[in-house]
């Protein structure tokens, strides 16, 4: 029991470190970071980049967030930075429900690690951001929680996908 157990974590933290692994087709962009020890301290904040060169299309963002049952809240504060390929930045802060009382996560999971695919949508539209601009993007994320380190995050990323 306790191998299978192993080889499953093994093969999990090799899926997730690859920084491609999708249950879908992936359309445009998808990279995970690991957190250094599950513990994710104000100072790491993971950077991606991504290129955009089909203007006339639109274009879905979201964070995808994976962490143990032990994460002592229902929620995550998190601020975003976005630096667009004309040189503009745009800056918000975000919270995000990952779980209730009354339902538990809210994500996706399996033995004692849940995943969440939260959409930055809202917050895009309304700090008026459209991602039409031909170009590379830089989008960061840092975690803005009063726990500093964070514990029991795995991994963050981004997905960017073309909408249908």
């Amino acid at each position: 029991m306790r191998k299978s157990r192993f080889l499953f974590y093994l093969g999990l933290f090799l899926l997730v470190n690859t920084g491609n692994f999708s249950c879908t087709p992936l359309n445009l962009y998808e990279r995970t970071v690991a957190i250094p020890a599950h513990e994710w301290k104000s100072s790491f904040i993971p950077q991606f980049s991504f290129l955009i060169n089909d203007t006339s299309a639109r274009y879905d963002l979201s964070i995808t967030l994976r962490h143990r049952d032990l994460y002592h809240y229902n929620n995550i504060w998190l601020q975003i930075n976005l630096l667009s390929p004309d040189g503009k930045q745009y800056k918000f802060q975000t919270e995000k429900q990952l779980g209730t009382n009354e339902s538990g996560w809210l994500g996706t999971g399996m033995d004692d690690i849940y995943e969440h695919r939260i959409s930055l949508q809202k917050e895009l539209l309304e700090n008026g951001v459209s991602l039409r601009n031909k170009g590379r993007y830089t989008l960061s994320i840092k975690q803005i929680m009063r726990e500093d380190p964070l514990e029991q995050v795995m991994n963050v990323g981004l997905r960017m996908q073309k909408r249908p």
